[in-house]
């Protein structure tokens, strides 16, 4: 019996896991990373870092399942998404950190995009919006501020790819430079109705071509591993960003369904197949995948910042808590939030409402209010930013959300899911697989090697887990969420 190996480059750490044809995992390996954080408002990774923990955990994995290259099918790669890393084609050593995207420091050049290019312009175009968040205004720093950069990258020299592109030209020792539809639609350079780099942004972003990947399909082979990675050659043939490859894996395969990633940050995507809605309530449109020669699908996203690395912050910055895992009981030793409400805007603030001079705010806090609140506000957080996520989807496509499928790390948290459904008013469904992202991508690669037949047979995998019903009154739903909208007005434009 042969396996698919799934790489899971995220935002902080590298992962890889071993599926069987069940999509069961088989084997999993873990590696943090650090982050660098050199100002206020910047992150930023080591692209050799995130290179060597990601070779470090498939080998891990590989070996927790007594297995050999032999015994694997194909590699599927899934990644954060829209981290920008440029380097020199000739060493293959990057020029620079990567610029993570969560870094808000290419704001201006969005305020500049604006004004000379449209916002309108760009959404028609690219389904995203001008801000720091995407690949292209990222590019654009590093030509000008890296001495001598613009100059090399024009001769040639230099590459630019998000993090899957990074991995391939590694796994494959610099033979392959490409990427695939999906991370292409996070760039802000790429045309999502033409299916090409579109050359008007690239212009004025004063960005060479010539450093841009080959655009392929998300399901297809990519290229084969470097011999003395692995002692044989193992089919690269899957990559999709990390939202959208959670949106496969979930088997969202028709439209309308509807999927939430509870990680770093939350993402919330609607499978809207061959449709492109261009949302009017601050949503992004974005390719969902492409498999082989097929029409391409898309997908209305909207994006949360910061969800589960609000807990990280009540860990590392406030030592409240010693592990994340903490956080539920911590919650639950209280009824309710005592009217305390966190708006974890420490990113600025993403959909809908595209505000990267927010920040950060607790209000409600009176003098009885205590560490359980907190971190109930906290979790709560997460709930009340994707309810404004289901709210724009609704409007945007007159289509009633019947249930959310939930995937990433935080949905583990049984009071953060209750009150998801709660305050959303629909059922949520936790799978038996809650790894749904390197599954997606798993499923991706094993399809373009007929490990699995099509999207039925994948379909016929998915299991629950458990599913959460909503048990809130109504009045009391709707209380709740005016306040949080309050809470959010008051976190709004604090940098302005």
């Amino acid at each position: 019996m042969k396996f698919i190996l799934a790489l899971d480059q995220g935002t902080t750490s590298s992962r890889s896991i071993v599926f069987d044809h069940d999509g069961r995992i088989h084997a999993l390996a873990q590696q943090e990373f650090k982050q660098h954080y050199p100002q206020p408002g910047w992150v930023e990774h080591d692209p050799e870092e995130i290179w060597t923990t990601q070779l470090a955990t498939a080998k891990a994995a590989l070996q927790k399942a007594k297995l050999n290259a032999s015994d694997i099918a194909a590699i599927g790669i899934t990644n954060q998404r829209e981290t920008t890393v440029l380097w020199d084609r000739r060493t293959g050593k990057p020029v620079y950190n990567a610029i993570v995207w969560q870094d808000r420091r290419t704001a201006p050049i969005c305020d500049e995009l604006r004004k000379n290019f449209g916002a309108d312009k760009i959404s028609q175009r690219t389904g995203l919006v001008p801000d720091p968040y995407f690949s292209g205004t990222k590019i654009k720093w590093l030509l000008d501020h890296v001495p001598d950069l613009r100059h090399r990258a024009q001769q040639g020299d230099i590459a630019f790819g998000t993090i899957d592109s990074w991995l391939l030209w590694k796994l494959t020792g610099g033979k392959v430079h490409a990427t695939d539809c999906s991370n292409a639609s996070r760039t802000l350079l790429y045309n999502i109705h033409k299916l090409e780099w579109d050359r008007d942004l690239l212009s004025v972003l004063d960005i060479p071509a010539s450093l841009l990947p080959q655009v392929r399909a998300s399901s297809g082979l990519f290229g084969v591993t470097a011999p003395e990675l692995f002692d044989a050659e193992i089919p690269i043939a899957g990559m999709a960003g990390d939202q959208q490859a959670a949106l496969f894996g979930q088997t969202c395969f028709t439209p309308g369904t509807l999927k939430n990633t509870y990680g770093t940050g939350c993402f919330m995507l609607m499978q809207t197949g061959e449709k492109i809605f261009h949302s009017k309530n601050g949503l992004l449109t974005t390719i969902a995948w492409q498999i082989g020669n097929e029409k391409v699908q898309y997908a209305l996203e909207g994006a949360v910042f910061i969800a589960g690395a609000v807990v990280q912050w009540l860990r590392d910055e406030l030592k409240m808590i010693s592990s994340a895992a903490e956080i539920e009981s911590l919650a639950a030793a209280v009824q309710d939030n005592g009217g305390v409400y966190l708006v974890p805007a420490f990113a600025g603030l993403g959909s809908p409402h595209w505000d990267a001079e927010a920040r950060g705010t607790i209000v409600g806090l009176t003098r009885g209010a205590n560490r359980s609140h907190l971190a109930r506000a906290a979790l709560e957080s997460i709930a009340f930013q994707s309810r404004d996520l289901a709210e724009a989807m609704r409007e945007d496509t007159s289509t009633a959300v019947t249930e959310l499928r939930v995937d990433g790390g935080a949905v583990v948290n049984n009071l953060l899911m209750q009150f998801q459904a709660d305050i959303l008013d629909t059922p949520v469904i936790r799978p038996a697989v809650t790894e749904t992202t390197a599954l997606g991508a798993a499923y991706l690669a094993g399809l373009a090697v007929g490990y699995w037949s099509n999207l039925a047979d994948i379909a016929d995998h998915w299991q629950v887990e458990m599913r959460f019903a909503p048990q809130m009154a109504s009045a009391e739903r709707e209380r709740l969420y005016k306040n949080w909208q309050k809470a959010v007005t008051r976190s709004r434009g604090w940098e302005r």
